[in-house]
């Protein structure tokens, strides 16, 4: 499987930026989608966004507008950008890495975890 690491999250003030990235290791195929989810306490992980192989991307209706996700081909390398961030955004944030062209935003499709960052929003 390929191992995924993450960096960034932490504290912000309410409606402040957080950047994560998550790097990936150990791909040997030629798809990949690359993905973010989140899961507050007391809830289901939930889909954030997605990078597609192909380069489409998907988010959820929540954070369109705010988040914008991008990727590194050459580095197998994504990046979420959130900004704006809200109290209902606060959760742990989780990479997840899929060997296939196109992925459903979806946590039970991902083979791949990072090791998750908690994001916390202080209003």
């Amino acid at each position: 499987q390929v191992e995924l690491v993450q960096s960034g999250g932490g504290s912000v003030e309410a409606g402040g930026s957080l950047r994560l990235s998550c790097a990936a290791s150990g791909f040997t195929g030629s798809k990949l989608c690359m993905g973010w989810f989140r899961q507050a306490p007391g809830k289901e992980r939930e889909g954030v966004a997605l990078i597609h192989s192909t380069g489409e991307i998907t988010y959820v209706d929540s954070v369109k507008g705010r988040f914008t996700i991008s990727k590194d081909n050459a580095k197998y390398t994504s990046h979420l950008e959130m900004n704006s961030l809200k109290p209902e955004g606060t959760g742990m944030y989780f990479c997840a890495a899929q060997g296939k062209l196109y992925c459903p935003l979806r946590p039970d499709t991902s083979d791949s975890w990072s090791q998750g960052t908690q994001v916390t929003d202080s209003s």
